[in-house]
């Protein structure tokens, strides 16, 4: 089928007719889970509930999102991520704008928030009292994902800071700010470039794919998140060897490193913790039982 003619004009415009044709086409061009994506863009184009469109399949969509619907389509054929299209993705149940100068928030980073609010609960700061706040700082912040949602659920007084040597990133970051009405302060920095004074909790997610590695990513991968947000050199660790060598200079005593790692990462980097003086290194394992976050402190 020519690009373009999947929803043929000699048949109603219904909504089941361009969800059944999205789908085929999404499936053809060898798109993961096509039906998923296909439902998605329907409702991102609609804005239809699924109770709606099973009431109502047979409903007629307008010409203007007949057509936005073949495009969008047709854009996820070319591999373009779903969020890329719709301009958002839900992360720990908040709403975060991402374009194509951020790494898309994933649901295995969660894991990561969830060990930094664990740890903030479960301390009972000094800082924490009074007027004064505890300092917490999120390096490679992209989208700002982390940071905001910590900062979201967290009910004690914080002071967060983003960094990121993408300019275009913090401009993403802050619009999250905004949006979700959070305030925190973004720092163009190259790791601790510009960062000054010192922290209760440094969080990171940085690039950690290997080199070699990276051309065996999903297209949606390799070809559409910035390559700065991914590639961590030879080995994977070249990040993680910068920022623990040099947060013991930016950690409070007692404060707490906590990264995310690749699921085959936890030795090397809790050995690289354990070198720089961390203790009480631990591990967390997301969903699917991988290791997914290393965390220490620094005394």
């Amino acid at each position: 089928m020519a690009e373009g003619e999947f929803m043929s004009r000699e048949k109603k415009n219904s909504l089941q007719l361009a969800y059944s044709r999205g789908s085929e086409k999404l499936e053809r061009a060898g798109v993961p889970a096509p039906r998923i994506d296909a439902w998605y863009l329907l409702e991102y184009v609609t804005g239809i509930g699924r109770a709606a469109y099973y009431a109502y399949p047979d409903r007629e969509m307008d010409d203007a999102q007949w057509k936005e619907y073949e495009r969008c389509i047709d854009t996820r054929c070319r591999r373009v991520p779903l969020q890329h299209i719709t301009g958002e993705q839900e992360f720990m149940g908040l709403c975060f704008h991402v374009n194509g100068d951020v790494l898309i928030p994933r649901q295995d980073t969660e894991i990561l928030v969830e060990t930094a609010l664990d740890v903030l609960k479960s301390e009972k700061k000094p800082c924490s009292i009074g007027d004064q706040r505890v300092r917490l700082l999120d390096m490679c912040t992209g989208s700002g994902c982390i940071l905001l949602s910590v900062l979201h659920y967290y009910e004690g007084k914080t002071e967060g800071t983003g960094s990121d040597i993408s300019a275009r990133a913090l401009k993403v970051a802050r619009k999250n700010a905004d949006s979700l009405g959070i305030e925190a302060d973004f720092v163009e920095s190259d790791l601790f470039e510009n960062i000054s004074g010192k922290f209760f909790m440094i969080l990171s997610n940085p690039p950690y794919i290997r080199s070699g590695e990276i051309s065996q990513l999903q297209e949606e991968v390799r070809l559409y998140d910035p390559m700065e947000a991914l590639d961590g050199k030879e080995d994977g660790l070249y990040f993680y060897r910068r920022i623990i060598e040099d947060s013991i200079h930016y950690l409070e005593k007692g404060g707490y490193l906590i990264l995310e790692i690749g699921c085959d990462q936890a030795e090397d980097v809790s050995g690289l913790m354990k070198e720089q003086g961390f203790e009480d290194i631990d591990v967390k394992k997301d969903l699917a039982g991988l290791d997914r976050v290393v965390y220490g402190r620094y005394y």
